[in-house]
């Protein structure tokens, strides 16, 4: 073992622009890597998630029923998991689709929208819950990173506090939808 704390990133329903703005940390990436090990993501080609990680980024919302059994299991396997973003801090985007049910959603995307193959994929596409939710209304947050997403420099910021064993303190560095 090397030592290093382990990092992981978890998407859920969202649009990947948070990983994006954590690739967009661009060199400083290198100094993240010499810190932890990034262990599970999208961007890398472990398909289990790990039995314990030290820190957990999680983008999107929860709004499926693979969402909800995931964010579970992240969630106890973690030490600190972070809600990155705002559709992980209040669902923003994909909560747009509340005021729906399940049912007239699915209609609108797959029958009304669709020309070819009108139908409701069972096998790809995870059960919707009956409404896209906050990470932090299925399990426990330690930190909330606001932004949609956050920049670049707001994410280098918090994981760096993080890895070195602080909390990162955001009340004056970032807000909801910047």
């Amino acid at each position: 073992m090397n030592g290093k704390l382990k990092l992981a990133t978890v998407w859920l329903d969202g649009c990947s622009g948070c990983h994006m703005s954590f690739l967009d940390i661009d060199e400083r990436l290198l100094d993240v890597a010499a810190l932890a090990d990034l262990v599970y993501s999208p961007l890398v080609d472990a398909k289990e998630f790990p039995e314990m990680v030290d820190i957990a980024l999680i983008e999107g919302a929860v709004s499926s029923e693979d969402d909800y059994h995931k964010i579970r299991h992240v969630r106890a396997h973690t030490r600190i998991l972070v809600s990155l973003g705002d559709c992980a801090v209040t669902a923003n985007v994909p909560a747009m689709r509340n005021r729906f049910k399940v049912e007239e959603v699915l209609d609108r995307a797959y029958f009304e929208n669709a020309t070819l193959n009108q139908q409701i994929p069972v096998e790809v596409i995870p059960p919707l819950r009956k409404q896209s939710i906050p990470v932090h209304q299925v399990v426990a947050v330690d930190v909330f990173v606001p932004g949609c997403p956050p920049s670049a420099d707001i994410i280098f910021y918090a994981v760096t506090e993080l890895l070195a064993g602080r909390t990162p303190d955001l009340r004056t560095r970032t807000h909801f939808g910047a």
